[in-house]
Formats: structure tokens, sequence, C-alpha cells
């Protein structure tokens, strides 16, 4: 089962994914006691020879809190069946791989427009006279 990402920028070969299965918790009846549904999913990102280095350099940047010593691993337990389970977890993997490959533009700073700067020195103006308003008077001779 060879994994693509992207319209096969990135082609996945089986060789390089490692599958672990184990017993799973949840729905099942009495066949969750006997099948290892549960299904963990790693790849070798560092050391993987199905990308481009540059390509490697920002999954790895993408995926940097993900990696233990480079690879990372997803789980899939919600389908009772095996085989549901192993799709599950390659989709997640190929939306992960995805995420880390679209390319964001950074955030161009903005500043508040004029009218929004003199409502808020407006509105600054208004309270400051309704809080002068709750002083006491002053008194003659004083500051």
């Amino acid at each position: 089962m060879e994994i693509r990402v992207r319209r096969d920028v990135v082609v996945v070969d089986d060789a390089e994914l490692r599958w672990r299965f184990s017993r799973s918790s949840g729905p099942g009846g009495q066949g969750v006691n006997t099948t290892d549904s549960r299904v963990e999913l790693s790849w070798d990102v560092a050391r993987s020879p199905s990308l481009a280095e540059d390509v490697r350099e920002r999954v790895v940047a993408g995926l940097r809190h993900r990696l233990v010593d480079g690879v990372v691993t997803v789980a899939a337990s919600e389908h009772r069946s095996q085989l549901r389970n192993r799709q599950a977890a390659a989709a997640r993997l190929v939306a992960l791989v995805e995420e880390t490959l679209v390319e964001r533009t950074p955030r161009r700073a903005s500043r508040p427009s004029r009218a929004s700067r003199t409502r808020r020195t407006t509105a600054e103006r208004q309270r400051r006279a309704v809080k002068e308003l709750r002083r006491p008077p002053r008194r003659t001779g004083e500051q």
C-alpha cells in the first residue's frame, strides 16, 4: 500500500512504512478481546528516500513537534476492522504531510484606521468625563 501526497509530489513506498497492530478498546463486542484492530503507522521522515531534500526539510520542520528520532507515528482505532483502521491511519499520515507542504504567506501587519482611532479617543474622553463627574467637587484653594 503505497501512500501518495498532493498529486504525487510525495510517493511513499510501502517498504518505508512500519505497521503495528494491537488490541483496540471501544466497540466490537466479543471480538474486541481477540482481534488486533488498532493500527499504528510509523514513517521515518528524516531518512526517507522518497523525499527530495527541500521537501524533507519542510516536512521535518512542519512535524518537528510530532517527530521522535525523525519518525512520525499516527494511530487509528475508531473502526472495528483492521482494514478500515489501516485506511484511516494512512489518511491521517497523508493529511499531516499535506499540511506541512502547504505554502503560507506571512501575515501582513495592519494599522487601525483613522476612524477607529477617532472612535477610541472619543470613547476615552467620554469615560474620562464620566469619571470626573464621580469625583467629589474641588474645594477652593486646592489644586
